[in-house]
């Protein structure tokens, strides 16, 4: 599985597919590979709980885009893509810092793809998070 699309290129279309997001709320596309893209997200003030840990919702959101660059990456431009399924497991407290999404395509059919996130903040040895997700291809069902 050979991407068709550059971190770049997947920056770009991020940021004119969300324009009511600041860019600082964007996940930020660090590299793309051969059935892999690792994002990074900085997080503010307003993404963390109380305990001074980040939210849940801001970690599921990361999995997810990052879920969706993995896929775009290896399918082009297909902006309706959308999440089917997502399923999220908290494995410890993410501290306050950026936090890093690892997403590796486990399956990429005509109608659905399969991707494994992995999210961490200081080491990808002692993960926060991970989630399975499912995307639906439109077209495909036609």
């Amino acid at each position: 599985m050979t991407p068709c699309l550059t971190p770049d290129e997947l920056n770009q279309f991020l940021r004119a597919a969300f324009p009511d997001r600041a860019d600082q709320d964007l996940a930020q596309v660090l590299a793309v590979g051969p059935g892999h893209a690792q994002l990074r997200l900085v997080p503010g003030k307003a993404n963390l709980r109380p305990g001074g840990i980040v939210s849940g919702p801001t970690l599921m959101g990361l999995a997810d885009s990052a879920a969706y660059a993995v896929v775009l990456a290896h399918i082009g431009l297909v902006a309706m893509a959308v999440t089917s399924q997502l399923n999220y497991s908290f494995l410890r407290g993410c501290d306050f810092g950026p936090v890093t999404a690892d997403a590796q395509l486990l399956r990429l059919g005509r109608r659905l793809a399969v991707v494994d996130v992995r999210l961490w903040t200081s080491s990808a040895e002692r993960p926060v998070g991970q989630a399975s997700v499912t995307y639906a291809i439109p077209g495909a069902a036609q």
